[in-house]
C-alpha cells in the first residue's frame, strides 16, 4: 500500500435541505483536492440533516430519504467526486422498495458507489431499520471500514470490522453535548453559539470539557489503539435542528494518538498522510494476533436479547 492523503470535515448542516448541505460537502472537498486530499469524510446524515428526523412520520421520512445509488443525491455525490477527483463518504437516509428507511452512510468516487453501509444500531427515529452486516471495502489499496456513531460504542462492531480486514476504519457522528447519566454531560446552551465571536472561550470550555471532547477521549483513541486502525471520526459542528454539536472531527492512528483535529467554529476540514508501518508497528497488531477465540468463542455468541436506551430521547421517540 502506497501512503493515503485523507481528510476528515465538520459543519454545520441545515435539517432537511440537502441541496444546501451537497454544496457545503461540494465546497470542502474541493478545498481538500486542491490541496491533494485523496479522500474526505463527513459527519453522519451529513447530506440530509439528523437530529430533527427525531419528529418525522414515517410518510415525512421516505419523503427525504433516497433510493441508493439511484437517487439524486447520490449521482450529485459522483459528479462531485468526477469533477475534483476525490473519494468522498457522506451519509443520508436511504428507503428501499419495500419502504424500508435505513441510516446509511456511503462511499462515491470517479468510478460510481464503492460501499454503502446502513446503520446497525439507529435510534433517532422508531421508523428505522436497523442494518444487518459489515462493509469492508477498499480505497487506493486500503482496506476500509464503516461503523456510524452508535456502532462503535459496541466493541465488538469495532473488532468484528478490524477481523474482516479494516486497516481504516470510518466513523461517522452527530454526537456529544446531549444529557446522559454520566457526570458531566448535557446539553450546551445554543446561545454561547451565538455569541461565539464575542464570546469563544466559553463556547470553547464547554466544547472541550465532559459534554464534548473529554468523553469522546475517554474511548475513541481506544478503539483505535486496541484494534491497530486508523480511525477517522467526523462530527458536525453548529446547530443541528435544535442541538448544538462541537465538531472535534479526528483522525486517530493505530498507536491511539489524534494526527489531524478540526479546532474551528467554522467549516472546515483537516488532511493527514497516513503511513502502512504503523499498521504493524502498532501494539493492537499483536494484540489482535494473540487472541485466544477458544476462550470466550461461546460466551461472545451467547443467545442475547439486545436492549438500546438513549438516555435524552423521550420514551415515545425511541
Amino acid at each position: 500500500m502506497d501512503n493515503l492523503k485523507i481528510s476528515t470535515a465538520q459543519f454545520e448542516n441545515k435539517s432537511g435541505d440537502k441541496e444546501y448541505n451537497l454544496s457545503v460537502i461540494e465546497k470542502l472537498a474541493a478545498e481538500a483536492s486542491a490541496k491533494g486530499s485523496q479522500v474526505i469524510a463527513f459527519h453522519e446524515c451529513s447530506v440530509t440533516g439528523y437530529t430533527f428526523a427525531r419528529n418525522l412520520s414515517k410518510e415525512q421520512l421516505l419523503d427525504i430519504a433516497e433510493c441508493i445509488p439511484d437517487g439524486k443525491s447520490i449521482q450529485r455525490l459522483q459528479q462531485i467526486a468526477t469533477q475534483y477527483n476525490i473519494t468522498i463518504l457522506a451519509g443520508l437516509f436511504e428507503k428501499d422498495e419495500k419502504d424500508d428507511i435505513f441510516k446509511a452512510y456511503v462511499c462515491v468516487d470517479k468510478t460510481g458507489l464503492k460501499a454503502k453501509y446502513r446503520k446497525l444500531h439507529p435510534f433517532i427515529n422508531p421508523h428505522l431499520t436497523p442494518g444487518n452486516q459489515y462493509c469492508v471495502f477498499d480505497i487506493h489499496g486500503w482496506k476500509c471500514g464503516i461503523l456510524i456513531c452508535y456502532d462503535n460504542n459496541i466493541v465488538e462492531n469495532v473488532r468484528a470490522t478490524r477481523l474482516l480486514g479494516a486497516e481504516i476504519i470510518f466513523m461517522p457522528h452527530v454526537t456529544m453535548c446531549t444529557p446522559s447519566t454520566r457526570p458531566g454531560a448535557g446539553f450546551v446552551d445554543p446561545e454561547l453559539w451565538k455569541n461565539r465571536e464575542a464570546d469563544p472561550t466559553s463556547l470553547r470550555l464547554e466544547f472541550d470539557g465532559m459534554k464534548g471532547r473529554d468523553w469522546l477521549m475517554k474511548w475513541l483513541p481506544a478503539r483505535a489503539y486496541d484494534n491497530g486502525i486508523y480511525v477517522v471520526f467526523s462530527n458536525p459542528v453548529g446547530m443541528d435542528d435544535d442541538q448544538l454539536k462541537n465538531g472535534c472531527s479526528m483522525i486517530i492512528d493505530p498507536f491511539g494518538d489524534i494526527i489531524a483535529e478540526c479546532r474551528s467554529f467554522d467549516d472546515s476540514f483537516e488532511t493527514v498522510t497516513i503511513s502502512p508501518e504503523k499498521l504493524s508497528l502498532a501494539g493492537g497488531n499483536r494484540y489482535v494476533k494473540a487472541r485466544r477465540p477458544e476462550l470466550y468463542r461461546d460466551i461472545i455468541g451467547r443467545e442475547h436479547h439486545s436492549e438500546q436506551k438513549v438516555v435524552w430521547m423521550k420514551d415515545e421517540n425511541i
